[in-house]
């Protein structure tokens, strides 16, 4: 939808203005004013001038000469007047008879302070009261607080109806999300099918999910769908040093929203003006921001949804948001935005590659398979990522191997190009990666492995082995999860095995592997002696996840002590899986540095030609 841009020149610019004709007014038009433009020069170029008879008119005074030469126009010289006796008679060579009066109209000093300072002053002066009549009008016809600086507008972007908005059709991969909106913008259309039955549209939704997932996206195409103006502004935007401020900019928004109704009012992170208020504080709840959520209260209790005025919030932080702020009434419907799952993940990907020039052969099915757990926005940037790639290669059309080194960009970062490994380095993280895939594909319920390589990348990784599911996975047994762990260890294992010692290489894989180790135990309950307890409790779940421990100390002693126990029996499980393989994991290792990348199918051909049965 198109913009409406507001009026923002601040008063600096039209003092600019007249500055600047200020000083091209001094620069070109006083100099005419005050006085003739006179050039100094010596007495000798007078006297050669007087003696070729070029002088028209000539000024004698006790201390100069002013002279006129005859062009035109005339131009006008002075010099000092020196002890010459035959002056009088040269002038009268040269034709000159009067040499008294002056030549050259000068302005009185009064004159001069008058124009070049009084006028000026005068001029700025009256222009700022002009500017600051005009600014106190506007504030007041716009309800905000009547004095120079504008506290009370809520400074909201304004979106009018537009035939080339955003539609729930660019919105690819949140079917459920766009259903429950679709209510509200049959509402707008048709309010009157909901009155005769008694039925009130929730006067808010509240739209929750990770980051990237396309929450300002849809509250965009709700409007665009209902053409109605779209108010949107970020929850920061109410937040002021002024106590005071942040709520007289709601009230001001929620104004201009009942002035221009039906209309939709989105605020974009919430959480940053609704977080739970303080039972207990120093300040008493007394603060800036808990004022601006009072305000924010009052004024969804007080305006009329029959009205048509639709409030949308977003937030990643739903967890922290005050329980009053989430009561019917005021936010209604909550509406969950996740990652995309896999048909989402392709859908995303078609919408975004109609932009793009794509190649007959492009696969975006495959593509979407490997960018599991990926993001709205993450593949928005995938298939960008492809074109700028192509265009670096010369091409004019993306192909599939553009788009499959555009997610390990996104998912591991660029290639380090002047990240050199030593010949022993290269060794060791060949072994290391392989270890992973070989682990991997020697255990049941394990993803397959698509990719391994040792080409270092910009995340840090100097190499990454990795596995994509075929299907969408949402349930992960008891044996998938210790799987996953011995995979994680595996490369480990494998450094021991052939160089009898160990390398910092492992340290994200020891991070993961305990992790999930801890999470199983902890709030899994898949601790046979432990059982059904959560002893872990997750906060921000779509900003990472940190989890905390939630039980006494001896508790989570024993917690500590089932995880170490569960990740060296799974360390045990990859050493006895890898020993019992030696020779397919010195073969493959050694092809693996020679090749620096193996595909998922030169990696199962391998290990079918070695006779290795996975």
């Amino acid at each position: 939808m198109k913009e409406v841009k507001r009026s923002k020149k601040p008063w600096i610019y039209y003092y600019g203005i007249v500055l600047v004709v200020l000083m091209l007014f001094n620069l070109l038009v006083t100099p005419r004013i005050l006085s003739a433009q006179v050039s100094e020069v010596d007495y000798g170029v007078f006297l050669q001038m007087a003696k070729e008879h070029e002088l028209s008119q000539v000024q004698v005074t006790d201390n100069e000469i002013v002279f006129a030469d005859q062009s035109d126009p005339v131009k006008y010289y002075k010099t000092g007047r020196m002890e010459d006796p035959f002056l009088v008679d040269r002038l009268q060579d040269a034709g000159i008879t009067q040499y008294g009066s002056p030549i050259v109209e000068q302005m009185s000093p009064l004159a001069e302070f008058l124009v070049t300072w009084i006028l000026p002053v005068i001029l700025f002066a009256a222009l700022g009261q002009f500017m600051m009549k005009k600014a106190n009008q506007k504030l007041l016809q716009n309800g905000g607080l009547g004095g120079a600086m504008s506290f009370g507008k809520s400074n909201a972007k304004v979106y009018v109806q537009s035939t080339n908005g955003i539609r729930f059709a660019d919105v690819a991969g949140e079917d459920e999300a766009k259903e429950l909106l679709a209510e509200i913008v049959d509402y707008l259309h048709q309010p009157e099918k909901y009155a005769s039955i008694g039925a009130t549209i929730p006067k808010g939704a509240l739209l929750v999910g990770p980051p990237g997932t396309g929450k300002t996206l849809l509250a965009k195409a709700v409007a665009g769908e209902a053409q109605v103006p779209f108010f949107s502004i970020s929850g920061s935007e109410f937040v002021e040093m002024f106590v005071g401020a942040g709520a007289a900019k709601v009230r001001d928004l929620f104004k201009q929203a009942n002035e221009k109704a039906p209309c939709i009012v989105f605020i974009d992170e919430i959480d940053t003006i609704g977080k739970k208020r303080d039972s207990g504080g120093v300040t008493g709840g007394n603060d800036e921001r808990e004022q601006t959520l009072n305000q924010l209260l009052t004024e969804m209790d007080g305006f009329d949804a029959r009205k048509g005025v639709i409030i949308l919030a977003a937030t990643n932080r739903p967890d922290s948001l005050d329980p009053a702020l989430l009561r019917p009434g005021r936010f209604d419907r909550r509406i969950p935005v996740e990652l995309p799952d896999l048909k989402g993940r392709e859908d995303i990907l078609k919408v975004h590659a109609k932009k793009v020039r794509m190649d007959e052969s492009v696969d975006l099915a495959a593509i979407a398979k490997v960018a599991a757990g990926a993001s709205g926005a993450e593949l928005a940037n995938i298939i960008n990522e492809a074109a700028l790639r192509a265009v670096r290669s010369g091409r004019s059309t993306v192909y599939q191997n553009d788009l499959e080194e555009s997610v390990e960009v996104v998912i591991a970062g660029y290639q380090k190009k002047n990240a050199i490994l030593s010949d022993h380095e290269k060794r060791i993280v060949a072994y290391h990666e392989t270890g992973h895939a070989l682990v991997a594909a020697l255990q049941s319920h394990s993803a397959p492995v698509t990719k391994i390589t040792i080409i270092p990348r910009t995340s840090g990784a100097l190499g990454y082995t990795m596995q994509v599911e075929q299907d969408d996975h949402n349930l992960m047994s008891r044996e998938e999860l210790e799987n996953k762990i011995a995979t994680l260890t595996g490369g480990r294992v494998a450094e021991d095995l052939i160089f009898h010692s160990i390398t910092t290489g492992a340290s994200n894989d020891i991070e993961q592997a305990t992790k999930l180790a801890r999470a199983m135990i902890a709030r899994y309950g898949m601790a046979d002696d432990i059982g059904m307890v959560a002893l872990e409790t997750v906060s921000n779940q779509y900003l990472g996840g940190d989890a905390s421990l939630a039980c006494s100390a001896e508790t989570a002693s024993l917690v500590d002590q089932k995880v170490i126990a569960l990740v060296k029996k799974q360390y045990q499980k990859a050493e006895d899986l890898l020993r019992a393989n030696m020779s397919a994991l010195n073969a493959l290792s050694q092809y693996l540095y020679e090749h620096e990348t193996i595909t998922g199918e030169e990696f199962m051909g391998l290990l079918k030609d070695m006779g290795v049965k996975v």
